[in-house]
């Protein structure tokens, strides 16, 4: 059976919390850089190819 656990801290809770939140802060700026890097074209990890909707089905074989 379960048995009651000691109280945390407020000053241990705190200290969780601000990391679970700059954990979510450093996810927030990678992806933030990496949609920036994308519309400005210098992204060297995606390769985005630009196909017309006209193209795409005038050159099907």
């Amino acid at each position: 059976m379960a048995a009651p656990k000691k109280r945390t801290s407020i000053s241990k809770k705190r200290i969780r919390k601000t990391i679970w939140k700059k954990k979510g802060y450093w996810v927030a700026l990678k992806a933030f850089s990496l949609a920036k890097s994308l519309s400005t074209g210098n992204s060297k990890s995606f390769f985005l190819v630009s196909i017309s909707y006209r193209d795409f089905y005038t050159n099907k074989k």
